[in-house]
């Protein structure tokens, strides 16, 4: 074998070896320049209009939903888009309502990422991310009143009416849990994917009257000669769903479902909220040194549209599937 040295260099280049040495030095070369330089690595690829992981730029990552992932909950759903997971319960229990509404329902709810979820995120401390994504779910959930056509007064986007059980003594309160497995990026746009799965399998309990006389669920008191108030378990019907797209704006590009190291590097982002029918829900920019001007608002609603008739089609394959089995 023989071995040729580069003198002025320094180099020595081996005769004969497998391109695999040559193809694992490049790559380790590529990775420490990712590394030392993310920015001038990813603008590299956008030149091409390319992403590292090979996706084009107005592409989202694959997506799935999974349906029924807790057993014990009412409703539940694990959704995954790209490695970014959400898991999704909701609970149903029987409350007394208030003087003030005694027809109407709650919903409560909460948005959880342990540490297991990203390393930035540490035991002990809270999430910086967890309560502003929390608040962008309780803002689409409980104020669009078209998720609910049953639920809601759709004038005045009341708490839930349908969950009323009898006028002033009992309603339903549920509560939606949504945890964060893994955090990969366009957190919000997951999490609401899920839990709007959840509520799609949701199944509202059969709850009866007790010997005390107070509205219980008839699984909590076991088999009772009491009639139940409600005489079977029954889905809600949702109307028109709303699903989310979050996009990176950087100089003239724009990309979208970001990962989370795309998120970190470029860091102007635009989340776009639309129904089922088209309707603009919400459009959420939380700062950045991009300007988001009215063509790159409406480039990325127009990325939004085809994504969620793409999101809407999974959702329905998920819950065709469950009807099935």
């Amino acid at each position: 074998m023989a071995a040729i040295t580069n003198g002025c260099l320094g180099n020595t280049f081996t005769m004969g070896l497998p391109n695999a040495s040559a193809d694992l030095s490049t790559e380790v070369e590529v990775d420490a320049f990712r590394r030392l330089f993310p920015l001038r690595f990813f603008e590299k690829h956008l030149l091409e209009s390319i992403r590292p992981d090979a996706r084009p730029l107005g592409r989202a990552r694959d997506t799935t939903i999974a349906l029924g992932a807790v057993a014990s909950a009412n409703g539940s759903a694990l959704a995954k888009i790209g490695s970014t997971t959400m898991l999704a319960a909701i609970k149903m229990e029987v409350m007394t309502p208030s003087m003030e509404t005694p027809d109407e329902g709650c919903i409560a709810i909460d948005f959880h990422m342990p540490p297991i979820c990203s390393p930035i995120v540490r035991p002990g401390r809270p999430a910086e991310a967890a309560p502003v994504v929390a608040k962008q779910l309780s803002d689409t959930i409980l104020r669009h009143a078209n998720l609910f056509p049953r639920l809601f007064i759709a004038a005045e986007m009341h708490p839930i009416l349908e969950l009323s059980l009898v006028s002033g003594k009992a309603a339903w309160m549920a509560y939606l849990d949504i945890y964060c497995l893994d955090a990969d990026g366009a957190l919000y746009d997951a999490a609401l994917l899920a839990a709007v799965a959840a509520f799609s399998h949701l199944e509202i309990p059969v709850v009866s009257l007790n010997d005390d006389g107070k509205i219980v669920l008839s699984e909590e008191q076991g088999l009772s000669d009491n009639d139940p108030v409600n005489k079977e378990k029954r889905k809600v019907n949702l109307g028109s769903i709303p699903f989310s797209l979050t996009c990176i704006l950087h100089k003239n590009y724009i990309l979208a479902d970001p990962t989370a190291e795309e998120e970190s590097i470029m860091e102007t982002s635009v989340t776009v909220v639309l129904d089922t029918s088209s309707q603009l829900i919400s459009l959420y920019k939380p700062g950045g040194a991009v300007l988001a001007y009215t063509s790159a608002i409406q480039d990325c609603i127009a990325l939004t549209r085809p994504r969620v008739k793409e999101l809407q089609k999974i959702l329905e394959e998920a819950v065709s599937g469950m009807e099935v089995d």
